[in-house]
């Protein structure tokens, strides 16, 4: 144990997942239809019906967390459970599902956390308005939102709005947000995302107004992008991307306003953002408690493979190399624990805000033979690197980190669908196809973390 390596008692270890990812029970007391529900299986993917049916199971999984000696559980609160049409009458079944589930947390002494959007928009606002692009939407998530607040702030104190919230500002974003009908242009692109940054305003703001205790994170999927060399044009777009796709994101959500990059590019190139001058005042209001990310891997962009006029948001569709230095996993993402210190140490010294990593992990794919423990040492490796990069953060560039939550630690489907790609401690004993007994089976890294939290991760 080294005593100039400690974390303080109170550092979170935890777990994040979607609703969609895990509680199946789609057509359940009450629950409303999402976008995802209706999705069809395919030859390698699943449907979004059962999950690993933690809305049965929450008691078992709540259990493995604890013997993992994890203190907190980053969930989500899936709109169209609590509210079918997502602008109706509220569902007290889908609100008793989550007092139960908070609870249950709290009794075996894990903090909660609660997303609130994690791109399973409801079907009929979807249908009806094309999702975000409404601010009819905005208004409605709004409500359901500041329902839930009301509703569980005397349990839970730690929120987030959207998950992964750049990705609204990327091309993904045309899947995520229950856009229907379109031409996928850059204006519907920054309209959505200016919606959603109102939405995450007017519910910070909410907070912040009503409830001293609570406290709201801003979240994005962090860009760590390498120039491809030392060619000058290649740091100015990998510095373009940081500054769309990461500064952007912090810097509306804090009160600081949109990159005057950003809007000068949207000026130049006229795209409509439905940016109103109200809206201006309300995001100069924004205020918030930490900065969140998700991190899994780190990109390298070549400037030589983007076409001339294309938005820094697609810079990553079209420049991205491999990087000869960084070795992958099975679905190309690079493993870099340095960038993991870098995203945390830059956005620390940029903001002197607290930082939390509430999503880090490695897809494998696994196969239990039914009798013998996976020993999945890469993952242990993985995580091992990372928390000590987490830990170069802290303790060498001065960082203040609240917590270190993994991705999908008991096995989920991944968010395209393909339970192939597990990221779990824990394995989940079913298949894009059969369902099995959903048996929970713990990995070889299941024991590592037990022994690795049980000191509050002292030993690395």
């Amino acid at each position: 144990m080294n005593k100039n390596r400690q974390l303080p008692p109170n550092f979170f270890w935890g777990n994040s997942v979607s609703s969609m990812q895990t509680e199946g029970a789609w057509d359940e007391d009450g629950k409303g239809l999402s976008v995802y529900d209706i999705r069809p299986a395919t030859e390698t993917t699943t449907d979004w019906h059962t999950a690993i049916d933690e809305y049965h199971r929450y008691e078992e999984d709540l259990d493995l967390l604890k013997a993992m000696n994890m203190n907190m559980y980053r969930i989500q609160i899936s709109w169209s459970r609590i509210c079918p049409n997502g602008d109706g009458d509220f569902n007290e079944k889908g609100i008793e599902f989550y007092d139960h589930i908070i609870n249950a947390m709290l009794q075996r002494g894990i903090e909660p956390m609660i997303c609130l959007y994690h791109f399973d928009m409801p079907l009929h606002l979807a249908k009806k308005y094309n999702g975000f692009m409404s601010r009819h939407v905005v208004d409605a998530f709004v409500r359901f939102s500041t329902k839930m607040i009301d509703h569980f702030s005397d349990r839970v104190k730690y929120w987030i709005v959207f998950n992964e919230h750049n990705l609204y500002f990327q091309d993904e974003v045309f899947n995520i947000s229950g856009y229907e009908d379109g031409n996928k242009s850059l204006s519907d692109m920054y309209t959505i995302f200016n919606h959603t940054v109102l939405a995450h305003v007017r519910i910070a703001n909410y907070i912040h107004q009503n409830y001293q205790d609570l406290n709201i994170g801003g979240m994005l999927a962090y860009q760590q992008v390498y120039p491809a060399t030392s060619n000058p044009k290649d740091i100015w777009a990998a510095k373009q991307v940081q500054e769309f796709l990461n500064f952007n994101v912090y810097d509306v959500v804090s009160g600081r306003g949109y990159s005057p990059e950003v809007i000068q590019f949207a000026k130049d190139h006229e795209i409509s953002m439905d940016l109103q001058d109200k809206d201006l005042k309300e995001i100069k209001q924004a205020k918030v408690d930490f900065l969140a990310f998700s991190y899994y891997s780190s990109w390298t962009l070549s400037s030589d493979k983007i076409s001339k006029d294309t938005a820094p948001n697609r810079f990553l569709n079209q420049g991205l190399i491999s990087n000869p230095y960084l070795s992958t996993n099975e679905w190309g993402w690079t493993i870099d624990p340095l960038g993991f210190r870098n995203a945390i140490t830059t956005m620390y010294n940029h903001y002197h805000l607290p930082i939390f990593p509430i999503e880090n992990g490695i897809g494998i794919k696994e196969k239990w033979d039914g009798q013998n423990m996976i020993n999945d040492d890469k993952r242990i490796t993985y995580h091992e690197e990372h928390i000590k990069a987490l830990k170069d953060a802290v303790f060498l560039d001065g960082a203040k980190v609240l917590g270190y939550l993994g991705w999908g630690l008991i096995d989920i489907p991944s968010s395209h669908a393909d339970m192939n790609k597990r990221y779990g401690a824990v394995y989940v004993n079913r298949t894009n196809h059969d369902l099995k007994d959903l048996k929970r089976i713990p990995k070889k890294s299941f024991y590592w973390f037990q022994r690795i939290l049980k000191n509050n991760g002292d030993d690395l």
